[in-house]
């Protein structure tokens, strides 16, 4: 059985149709994630609706800008009124497009991060542009989870291994110009969890075109020729690990 940790669903998406296609591919438990208010609310939805779907939510470092404390309180009733959902994310820190609201993200990823800490759930971690006070802010705080769209160095990779994270590896790693690779060759699989962010970055030779998570097993291979391992064991120790952190049956 295969997990996709990370991927975005709505309702005008094809849900049942997706979803099938994803069992019908052995990727058999998915975890939407919801990071805005709209998408938030879709995911709980969704997610009550499938037996085999799940959530994480949280507020994405973009919706800052209108995020208030009383969004915080929201959040935390609808955690603990949903069984559902499985960690708080994605939250983090973005800077790519400029550090103008930086002292704001930083302020509502450290208020969410102590929230997954007081609920004792894992965390679902982005972070563009901004790994030293991504890592910085991490280390204050003692939780698992996961980095999200991993594609950083292997030096970056083990100081979150070493914080205890495991990495979010998705299409990215199939890439003609991914350093992604040489860093899924040098760690223990044990630090690395499967997931598409469908719809976005779709894996080669899908590049460019809607992504999905029945397209999970395309990664799983491609991590299979770089470990030089069977694709049996990618889904067994890749499924275990989402097990470990998310505290999920399977």
């Amino acid at each position: 059985m295969y997990i996709d940790t990370h991927l975005h669903l709505n309702k005008e998406d094809d849900v049942k149709k997706i979803i099938k296609e994803a069992t019908d591919a052995n990727v058999q438990k998915l975890v939407i994630s919801g990071c805005d208010k709209k998408g938030i609310t879709e995911a709980l939805e969704i997610s009550s609706c499938f037996e085999n779907v799940y959530t994480t939510i949280g507020f994405h470092p973009s919706e800052v800008i209108e995020l208030t404390d009383d969004d915080i309180i929201w959040l935390e009733t609808l955690i603990t009124s949903n069984n559902k959902v499985l960690g708080v994310g994605e939250i983090g820190l973005d800077y790519y497009y400029g550090k103008e609201n930086k002292e704001k993200q930083l302020y509502f990823f450290k208020k969410q991060l102590e929230l997954a800490e007081k609920l004792a759930l894992p965390v679902v971690i982005h972070s563009r542009e901004a790994f030293e006070d991504t890592y910085n802010t991490l280390k204050e705080h003692k939780l698992k989870g996961v980095i999200h769209c991993f594609s950083g160095s292997l030096e970056t990779a083990k100081l979150y291994i070493k914080l205890g994270y495991v990495l979010g590896v998705g299409g990215v790693l199939t890439f003609k110009n991914s350093r992604l690779p040489e860093v899924i060759k040098t760690i223990n699989l044990n630090n690395v969890v499967l997931e598409t962010d469908s719809p976005y970055l779709a894996p080669t030779p899908h590049r460019g075109e809607i992504n999905y998570p029945k397209y999970i097993p395309i990664i799983a291979k491609k991590i299979s020729e770089i470990k030089k391992i069977s694709t049996k064991d990618v889904e067994n120790i890749t499924s275990s690990n989402v097990s470990r952190i998310f505290d999920l049956k399977i």
